[in-house]
């Protein structure tokens, strides 16, 4: 099982060491930041109000192996951002399912949102299983495109509702 702690200056630099490469910061962050990913940025990232981000720690392990964030840009609506395994040893074993979870839960009970959306780029089919997987569902009509090194990569949205993630949970014994 997993557990969200709240992300703080002392993870810093774990999150900058799993940051390779220019095109890794993208597909992690988007345009939030630049590369190379600096304690200072992550300094300005942690006062932003409506961001909360939180390190994903493995309980069996004791260890933390990524990152997520939510994102409160309007009164009931949520975007889920920056979600990372960062451990790539850790990556396939199941804990991006169990982070969606963990962050639907806390939206749609503790925070009472209504609606949730992300961003994910359309050549990583793993996490677009995994989005669908937990009940999201495609923005049909509704992407965006960035050029990395001279190749265009195509942001789709993805959507969920409370009274959807609510029949989804039913349905799937979540």
């Amino acid at each position: 099982m997993i557990r969200l702690d709240t992300f703080t200056e002392s993870d810093f630099s774990r999150l900058i060491s799993w940051i390779s490469s220019r095109e890794m910061l993208m597909q992690f962050g988007g345009p939030l930041f630049i590369y190379p990913l600096t304690t200072h940025q992550l300094t300005i990232y942690c006062t932003e109000q409506n961001r909360f981000p939180f390190k994903v720690i493995d309980d069996s392990l004791n260890k933390v192996i990524g990152h997520a964030e939510i994102f409160l840009p309007e009164k009931q609506k949520a975007v889920f951002c920056r979600l990372l395994i960062g451990d790539s040893a850790e990556r396939n074993k199941g804990y991006g399912s169990q982070l969606v979870q963990k962050l639907l839960g806390i939206c749609f009970v503790e925070m009472d949102i209504q609606e949730i959306n992300l961003n994910v780029y359309d050549w990583n089919k793993n996490a677009i299983r995994c989005y669908e997987k937990t009940g999201f569902q495609i923005n049909e009509g509704k992407t965006r495109k960035t050029v990395i090194n001279d190749q265009e990569w195509t942001a789709l949205n993805m959507i969920i509702s409370k009274p959807q993630w609510m029949n989804h949970s039913k349905s799937h014994h979540i």
